[in-house]
């Protein structure tokens, strides 16, 4: 078997290691060429605009 611990932890020792476990929400920033809003770093999935350049082409939803 495994061994045990000797102690049981307590709630603040056992919280203060979780404390770093909370999920944060994603940022956002807007694109520069249509403004809407995208992942920092990343393509715009709306345009396909990165640093002022088109990367990739978008091709138009059809209905």
């Amino acid at each position: 078997m495994p061994p045990q611990p000797k102690r049981k932890l307590s709630k603040g020792r056992r919280d203060r290691r979780r404390a770093h476990d909370a999920l944060k929400p994603r940022q956002f920033v807007q694109c520069s060429n249509c403004g809407a809003m995208r992942l920092p770093h990343t393509v715009c999935p709306a345009c396909g605009h990165y640093q002022g350049r088109e990367v990739i082409t978008v091709e138009e939803k059809k209905k």
